[in-house]
C-alpha cells in the first residue's frame, strides 16, 4: 500500500509543488520506497510508495501516454491480471495501477464496480477537468478530504491535510458519536471541516469547484430464506479459498497474523495450502495468563507447520507507545488492542511486507456473542415497554464485573430500539453521553436503518462504521506505520455478496456464532480450536488501570487544564475511575476510551509527543 494526497486550488493558480511535498512528508511511513509529485494547472498530487507490485515500475503518479488522464493510488487490484487481459490497451508496465487508467477509459467512473482488493485513489481527466476521489466498498484504506475557499485537498490520513492548513479545530459537535462508537463513522471526524470519504463512495471535483457525491456500493442485506446449510458451508469454502489465494498475489514475501482464533486460523490453513513456501505466521501476546493466546497461536502452528514468530507486551509498552500511535492514528485509539496490533505488524515487517489477517468475519457471518442474545434482547424490551430503560439499565449497573457479558446486554437492551445495534459496543449509553457532555452535547444519528430484524439490524451496523472506522482504520494505521501492507480475505467482494444472503437463522445456528466459518474451518483445523470459546484480542487493561496506568489516568483525566476537564462533568469521571479501582465495576473500556480522546487532544492540540 502507499500515501496519496493532493491539492486541487479553487482559485485559479497553480498548486505549489511545496505544498505536495509537505503533504509527502507526513506520509513516507506509508511509502518508504519511492515518492512521486505530479502537478497540471490547478491540479497535483503527491505519492509515497510501497512496492509491492511491479517493484521496478509503475512509479506514481502515472498518467496515460497522452497525458489525458492521471492516477495517483493506494491499495491493491488482487483481479489486475484479469483485467488487463480484457483491456485493449497498449500496456507499458506490468502492475495493477496502470489497469485504473485502462479501465477509466474503457468504462469511465462504472469500472470501480469491476475492481476487487482495497483501494482508494484520485484521478485527474484532462479532457473533462475532473478530478475523481474514490475508496473500495467496505473502506479497507482511508481516505480524507477538506475544502477552503482556497482549495480542495485529499489525502490517505489526516496529518497531511494539517501541513497545508493554517488552522484547525476540534469538532466538539462529533463527541457524542465518539462516545458511541469509540471512533467518528464518516463523513465527519473530530477535526471540524476534515471529512472522511464514506466507503464505496465516489466524489468528483468539477473545474469550477462544484461536488458531485455518488455512493457506488453499500452493504444490503438480500436474504435467501431458502438456502440450504450444506450449500451455505460449501459456497463460503469456496469463496474463501479463492480470496485467500487471490491475495497472496504479490512480488514480495507474505506472511499472516495468527491470533489462535478461528478466523486467523483458518485464513493461515489456507494460505499454508496456497503458498509455495513455508508461511511466516506472527502472533502477540501479553504478560497476564488470563488473556494470553500464544498457547492457542502456537498450537495452530504446529498443526499447520509454519514459520512462526511472537511478541509479547505489558504496561510499559501501552504508556510508551500511546502518543506515538495516536499520531499515527490520527484520532484516539479506538481499541486497547491498537498498540498490540503495531508491535505484532513491526514483528512481521522484520520477515515480511505484506500479511494476511482474519478482519470481517465476525461482521459478516455473525461473530459476536451478541449475535445469540439478540432476539431475547429485543423481546424482552418488548416486554417491558416504556419501563425497559429503567428496569434492564438498572439491573445492569448492579451487576458485578464477572458478568460483564450479561451487563452489556442489559444495556443494550435498555437503550430505545434506534440505539440498539450501536449499543453493544458503545462505552456510554446515550443517557450517560448526555450527562457526561452536558451543554456540549450534541446527539449524533445510529447509522444502520432498522429492519425489524435485530440480527440483521446487527450485521448491517457492523459492517458499516465498526467495520471501517474502527477495525479496519485500526488495521491500516498500524500497519502502516510499521510500514507494512494488510490484507483481509474476508473482505473479497464476492464473499461480501455471499456473505450478505445468509438469512439470520444461519448466522447463529445450533447454539453456535458464526456457523458457516466454524463449519468451514472443521475441514483444516483441531475441534479444541475451532470449538473454543471466544474472547477476541483482549489486553489486560483491567489490571493495568489499578495498577501501572492508574496514575496515569487520573494525572490526565482529572487535571483542571485537560480537554476532559474542559467537555466532560468532573464528577462523572471521577465517579468512573473510583468504580473501577475499587472493583466495583470493569470500567476499562469507558476509561480507555476518555483516555485516548485526551491523549489525541495532548498530541494533535498541544504538540505533547510523549
Amino acid at each position: 500500500m502507499c500515501g496519496i494526497a493532493g491539492i486541487r486550488r479553487l482559485d485559479g493558480r497553480p498548486v505549489d509543488p511545496a505544498d505536495l511535498e509537505a503533504m509527502a512528508d507526513q506520509l513516507v511511513h506509508r511509502g518508504p520506497d519511492d515518492r512521486g509529485i505530479w502537478t497540471s494547472g490547478s491540479t497535483g498530487f503527491a505519492h509515497t510508495r510501497l512496492s509491492i507490485i511491479d517493484l521496478e515500475g509503475s512509479r506514481q503518479p502515472m498518467s496515460t501516454p497522452d497525458d489525458a488522464v492521471t492516477v495517483c493510488f493506494n491499495g491493491e487490484i488482487l483481479n489486475y491480471a484479469e483485467l488487463r487481459r480484457r483491456s485493449d490497451h497498449p500496456f507499458r508496465t506490468h502492475g495493477d495501477t496502470e489497469v485504473l487508467l485502462a479501465r477509466w477509459l474503457a468504462r469511465g467512473p462504472q469500472m470501480v464496480t469491476e475492481l476487487r482488493g482495497q483501494f482508494a485513489f484520485a484521478l485527474h481527466d484532462a479532457r473533462t477537468g475532473n478530478l475523481v476521489v474514490t475508496r473500495d466498498r467496505l473502506g479497507i484504506l482511508p481516505l480524507y478530504h477538506v475544502t477552503t475557499p482556497e482549495f480542495f485537498a485529499f489525502a490517505s490520513e489526516i496529518k497531511a491535510l494539517l501541513a497545508v492548513l493554517s488552522r484547525v479545530e476540534v469538532d466538539v459537535g462529533a463527541l457524542d458519536a465518539y462516545l458511541a462508537h469509540r471512533s467518528v463513522p464518516a463523513p465527519r471526524t473530530l477535526f471540524a471541516g476534515i471529512a472522511e470519504l464514506p466507503p464505496g463512495t465516489l466524489l468528483t471535483i468539477a473545474p469550477d469547484g462544484t461536488t458531485d457525491e455518488q455512493r457506488w456500493w453499500e452493504p444490503r442485506l438480500q436474504p435467501d430464506p431458502d438456502l440450504d446449510p450444506d450449500e451455505l458451508v460449501s459456497t463460503t469454502a469456496e469463496l474463501l479459498d479463492a480470496a485467500v489465494s487471490e491475495a497472496l498475489v504479490a512480488d514480495v514475501p507474505v506472511g499472516a497474523y495468527l491470533s489462535g482464533g478461528v478466523d486467523s486460523s483458518l485464513i493461515c490453513a489456507l494460505a499454508a495450502r496456497h503458498s509455495s513456501h513455508r508461511l511466516r505466521t506472527f502472533s502477540a501476546g501479553f504478560d497476564d495468563p488470563r488473556v494470553d493466546e500464544l498457547p492457542h497461536a502456537r498450537r495452530v502452528s504446529a498443526h499447520l507447520g509454519t514459520d512462526h514468530h511472537e511478541v509479547v507486551l505489558g504496561a510499559s509498552d501501552f504508556e510508551g507507545l500511546w502518543h506515538r500511535l495516536t499520531w499515527h492514528r490520527d484520532a484516539p485509539l479506538s481499541e486497547p488492542a491498537d498498540m498490540a496490533v503495531f508491535r505484532l505488524a513491526e514483528l512481521a515487517r522484520s520477515e515480511v511486507k505484506v500479511v494476511l489477517s482474519g478482519e470481517g468475519s465476525d461482521e459478516l457471518f455473525g461473530g459476536y456473542p451478541k449475535y445469540r442474545w439478540a432476539r431475547r434482547v429485543d423481546t424482552a424490551a418488548r416486554l417491558l415497554g416504556p419501563l425497559s430503560g429503567p428496569v434492564l439499565g438498572g439491573i445492569g449497573e448492579l451487576l458485578p464485573a464477572r458478568l460483564g457479558r450479561a451487563r452489556i446486554a442489559l444495556r443494550a437492551a435498555a437503550e430505545p430500539r434506534a440505539e440498539r445495534a450501536r449499543a453493544w459496543f458503545a462505552p456510554f449509553t446515550s443517557a450517560e453521553r448526555r450527562h457526561l457532555l452536558g451543554q456540549h452535547h450534541e446527539p449524533s444519528s445510529p447509522p444502520a436503518p432498522l429492519t425489524g430484524d435485530p440480527v440483521a439490524d446487527l450485521v448491517l451496523s457492523d459492517c458499516g462504521p465498526w467495520l471501517s472506522d474502527n477495525l479496519l482504520a485500526r488495521g491500516d494505521r498500524m500497519s502502516m506505520a510499521a510500514s507494512l501492507e494488510l490484507r483481509p480475505p474476508f473482505l473479497d467482494p464476492r464473499l461480501v455478496d455471499h456473505a450478505l444472503t445468509v438469512p439470520s437463522r444461519l448466522r447463529t445456528r445450533r447454539g453456535r456464532t458464526k456457523w458457516a466459518v466454524k463449519e468451514v474451518a472443521r475441514r483444516h483445523l483441531p475441534a479444541e480450536i475451532v470449538d473454543r470459546r471466544k474472547v477476541g484480542f483482549r489486553v489486560p487493561l483491567d489490571a493495568w488501570f489499578r495498577s501501572g496506568l492508574r496514575t496515569m489516568a487520573a494525572d490526565l483525566l482529572l487535571s483542571p487544564d485537560s480537554f476532559a476537564a474542559e467537555v466532560f462533568d468532573r464528577r462523572a469521571v471521577s465517579r468512573l475511575l473510583e468504580d473501577h479501582e475499587r472493583g466495583r465495576r470493569d470500567e476499562q473500556i469507558r476509561l480507555w476510551t476518555l483516555l485516548s480522546l485526551e491523549v489525541w487532544h495532548q498530541r494533535f492540540f498541544k504538540g505533547i509527543t510523549a
